[in-house]
């Protein structure tokens, strides 16, 4: 399956009630940064190589595989559900090359989109070595509408990542930067999920920091996450799996962490998210696993299954 790359997605259409557009544009953001990083995490298994090796075997996931989760957000001490997001990946080719395609998509219910009405993709091509290649994410905010692209090039053992911003609400110049890195390999908020769910995390201890270089398609920043153990999760599917916890931290001052999101992770071969819990600064939102189909390994992690 080939995608045209010229073609705008679907994309959040602004129906918010203007007294509550600042409110709904934050909620987004909070949103698709959980969503973001709830594939950043696997990440936390990938060591840094000391010169750009961005191959890598795939030992995680089929063509096929498609993950759901529900959402919800905390409404004054009241949990709602409104919507659901997924992530799929299939085999395709991308210019002539054997890759796979990785999308994710979220989309708000229909009792959601009377206040704002969510139809946003995330979208990244990476070869069959999981190197990536290109990656697309489109996003609306209030009234603002742009379109954030990111190609990749390997040259004599670097990293080079092309960026381009493209204003289409309000229409501006398009902004181009470039960034390479002689000593890591760059990721999109996307291709970090595919190839670093293939290493181990055993080794890791709580309190351990893991920091990677990540482009968003304008500039290329450093993130960071904390590993914080094990623990139990329920998810929507009335099974209860064992967990690799981490979070995802901002620095407000030298030395001094706050808790942004806290993702759990089943702790077997498929690594896979099965809840994240986002604390933002107007409340606080939740996503939940669903359901998953063509997963590649047996779900070890398994506690309790509601027969």
């Amino acid at each position: 399956m080939t995608r045209r790359k010229d073609s705008p997605y679907t994309l959040v259409e602004a129906a918010a009630l203007p007294a509550r557009e600042d409110r709904v544009v934050q909620w987004r953001r909070g949103l698709w940064t959980a969503l973001w990083l709830t594939v950043w995490l696997c990440a936390v298994t990938l060591p840094a190589p000391a010169k750009a090796q961005c191959t890598a075997e795939n030992h995680a996931f089929n063509s096929g595989e498609r993950i759901v989760y529900d959402l919800y957000f905390n409404w004054k001490f009241i949990w709602k559900k409104v919507g659901v997001a997924s992530l799929e990946t299939t085999s395709t080719t991308y210019k002539s090359r054997p890759a796979y395609c990785l999308d994710m998509l979220s989309t708000s219910s229909k009792k959601t989109d009377f206040f704002f009405k969510m139809r946003d993709t995330l979208t990244c091509y990476i070869s069959d070595r999981l190197e990536p290649m290109y990656f697309r994410k489109a996003a609306v905010e209030g009234s603002r509408y742009t379109i954030d692209e990111a190609w990749f090039s390997y040259e004599d053992g670097i990293s080079h990542v092309k960026q381009k911003r493209t204003w289409y609400s309000p229409q501006r110049e398009p902004q181009y930067t470039e960034f390479q890195d002689d000593s890591r390999c760059i990721f999109d908020m996307l291709s970090i999920l595919a190839q670093a769910r293939s290493y181990d995390p055993t080794d890791y201890k709580v309190g351990d920091h893991i920091f990677f270089p990540m482009t968003t398609g304008r500039k290329v920043e450093e993130q960071a996450l904390v590993y914080r153990g094990k623990e139990n999760v329920k998810a929507n599917n009335d099974t209860t799996y064992r967990c690799l916890v981490f979070s995802f931290v901002d620095y407000i001052k030298k030395g001094k962490e706050k808790e942004v999101i806290t993702f759990y992770v089943t702790d077997d071969l498929n690594h896979l998210p099965i809840r994240l819990d986002m604390y933002l600064n107007f409340g606080s939102a939740k996503a939940f696993f669903k359901n998953g189909r063509n997963i590649r390994y047996p779900l070890t992690s398994v506690v309790q299954k509601k027969k």
